[in-house]
């Protein structure tokens, strides 16, 4: 069964008249397939190799060009700029697929191996290798700020104190770990906040975002767009940020008595607030129930 994406009416609505487009986070295509049956040239590019070889099939008759790799890769952003882009679009987190997929190590079922790379088995270190090593302030420091977990310290040192007994090497290790800090009464809602802070921690995917967004920005077409969705509160408070200050003509600092900087803004929001799913595709995609699509058009 093909991967439905989401907020995909909403994506086609505030694309506008896209002609050159860039799908960073390719995933099976279902994105790029839409834009491309309007007419669209792709440039397309996602970190698993599974994810482009599932959307070579869907975009097989569309004018497509898909690598392997991440959108922030200073190799793939000369590419964008050579492409000149009237649309980027940036669809965060991992699929439904790479959820349900026990071996790529995402989910929290039992038995599954750690692994939480983006990238596959193409190097890197793992989840595994991620909880087993990282001094326990970090660790932390992640429950607390990309799993918003109130009891991040003891969770730390309660895998600081396994970790050294056994090796954390699958998922049973970690939702332990969880059960143990949180209660027994702890459940699939606490697991998938945790896991999540841990994969986002593994692929450095805030950083990426940084680094790529302004990338991507400086290689859109005048009067361009960039459409990020994202599904985690630091990867939208980035995103929300970045937008807002592109669109302010002035981002001295306040002690600054005459602007130094740009004195102009380098485009403008698109979305004020953050486009949710609706009622009816949240019931048909549960999973689409935190997803937030911010759009910015830069200048023309």
């Amino acid at each position: 069964m093909l991967h439905q994406p989401v907020l995909l009416t909403e994506v086609l609505e505030l694309s506008g008249p896209a002609r050159r487009v860039v799908d960073g986070t390719v995933g099976d295509g279902g994105h790029a397939a839409a834009l491309a049956g309007r007419g669209a040239a792709i440039l397309g590019t996602d970190r698993d190799p599974g994810a482009i070889a599932r959307a070579r099939v869907r975009l097989d008759r569309a004018d497509a060009r898909l690598l392997t790799g991440s959108f922030d890769a200073p190799e793939f952003l000369e590419q964008v700029r050579a492409f000149r882009p009237d649309l980027v679009l940036l669809d965060l987190g991992v699929s439904s697929r790479q959820l349900d997929d026990p071996e790529l190590g995402f989910t929290f079922r039992p038995d599954a191996p750690l692994d939480m790379r983006m990238s596959g088995e193409s190097g890197g270190a793992t989840a595994a290798d991620y909880l087993n090593s990282v001094p326990e302030p970090e660790l932390a420091r992640t429950f607390a700020e990309l799993g918003d977990e109130p009891r991040a310290r003891r969770l730390a040192a309660e895998i600081a104190r396994r970790r050294a007994r056994e090796p954390f090497t699958t998922s049973d290790h970690l939702v332990r770990a969880i059960r143990a800090v949180l209660g027994p009464r702890s459940g699939p809602a606490d697991f998938a906040r945790i896991f999540q802070a841990v994969r986002i921690a593994v692929n450095h995917e805030l950083e990426r975002l940084e680094r790529g967004l302004v990338g991507l920005r400086d290689a859109l077409s005048p009067g361009g767009r960039l459409a990020v969705i994202s599904y985690h509160s630091g990867e939208d408070r980035i995103v929300k940020q970045a937008f807002r200050d592109w669109a302010r003509a002035c981002v001295c600092p306040p002690a600054v008595p005459v602007c130094i900087c740009r004195g102009r803004p380098l485009g403008t929001l698109m979305t004020r607030r953050p486009i949710r799913p609706s009622a009816g595709e949240i019931a048909t995609n549960p999973r689409a129930r935190s997803a937030r699509l911010r759009v910015f058009q830069v200048s023309p």
